[in-house]
């Protein structure tokens, strides 16, 4: 029987190979992490940028898109750009101070020497999305109504507001308005009480309707369309017909103009969640830093 041979192969050549790859994989850690401190200290420029413009309250939220970083930032072109402020102040409403959140999703920008950014830099992108956001609780102030909680369904046939996989539900219309409103002949406030306060002792409504939204002329129209009686949770209530067409009324609103980023002019409006969502979307433009936020003219 033949004698198994064993083939030994030099220790000094596989120790070399082996420090070879630990070295290897040490700059690509070393790499990444450079080229990820380097991304989050450009996208921290540009917020403090951000930051100048009159209506930014908060240091806003930048991502800059693109892997690896650096060699996109040696041209200055990123695939995107996504910005979030929040805070930003509306103006009008009833109800107090009434605050959105700005986004901006800029496609193929070009920041020029990403290092030097600032409130002066022009940004120039082949496609802009603006997105004006206005939870429940401002959207009330707006429109006069202080526990105002907006709603958007399930599709029809599909209860419930849907699952994980299912994102945000985003609607036009069949969207759930819920909220106190005073009947015909009742004040707005009672002394320093508004209807949805237990203080308010004169005849109102509790009760969910149904409404659409749409933009037109550059303002965001929100018109009430009906009682809500869907398979959402809801408040239901028995209206007085002489009483219908009015609490309808109290539930739809004309906006007052509404800042969006850069004052990219909106073109749709949807319910997405429980917010109200203001979009528009520019072509090939150039936009300045500190003029993100800047309150829209009357029209």
């Amino acid at each position: 029987m033949a004698a198994t041979t064993r083939i030994h192969l030099p220790k000094r050549p596989l120790r070399a190979l082996a420090w070879l790859t630990v070295g290897v994989v040490i700059l690509q850690v070393t790499g990444f992490f450079v080229d990820n401190v380097a991304a989050s200290r450009a996208e921290h420029r540009l917020a403090r940028a951000l930051e100048s413009s009159p209506g930014v309250a908060f240091e806003p939220e930048v991502t800059i898109g693109g892997f690896p970083f650096l060699a996109k930032a040696s041209s200055g072109r990123f695939p995107q750009v996504t910005i979030s402020a929040r805070g930003v102040v509306l103006d009008g409403g009833p109800r107090g101070t009434s605050r959105a959140t700005l986004d901006a999703r800029l496609t193929e920008p070009d920041l020029g020497n990403i290092w030097d950014v600032g409130p002066d830099t022009s940004i120039t992108a082949q496609q802009a999305t603006a997105e004006t956001r206005i939870d429940s609780v401002n959207l009330g102030r707006l429109m006069g109504i202080t526990d105002l909680y907006i709603n958007t369904p399930a599709p029809d046939g599909k209860v419930g507001a849907g699952g994980p996989g299912d994102g945000l539900l985003e609607r036009t219309d069949g969207i759930m308005l819920s909220g106190t409103v005073p009947l015909p002949g009742s004040p707005e406030y009672d002394g320093r009480f508004p209807p949805s306060a237990s203080g308010y002792t004169y005849p109102k409504v509790k009760i969910s309707i149904s409404a659409r939204t749409f933009v037109a002329a550059g303002r965001v129209h929100i018109a009430a369309t009906g009682i809500y009686d869907g398979p959402e949770e809801h408040y239901s209530a028995d209206v007085p017909k002489e009483f219908y067409a009015d609490v309808l009324k109290r539930f739809s609103a004309v906006l007052p103009p509404l800042p969006t980023a850069w004052n990219v002019a909106p073109n749709r409006s949807l319910s997405r969640g429980s917010d109200l969502v203001v979009i528009g979307d520019a072509g090939g433009s150039t936009f300045v830093v500190r003029d993100f936020a800047r309150v829209r003219p009357a029209v």
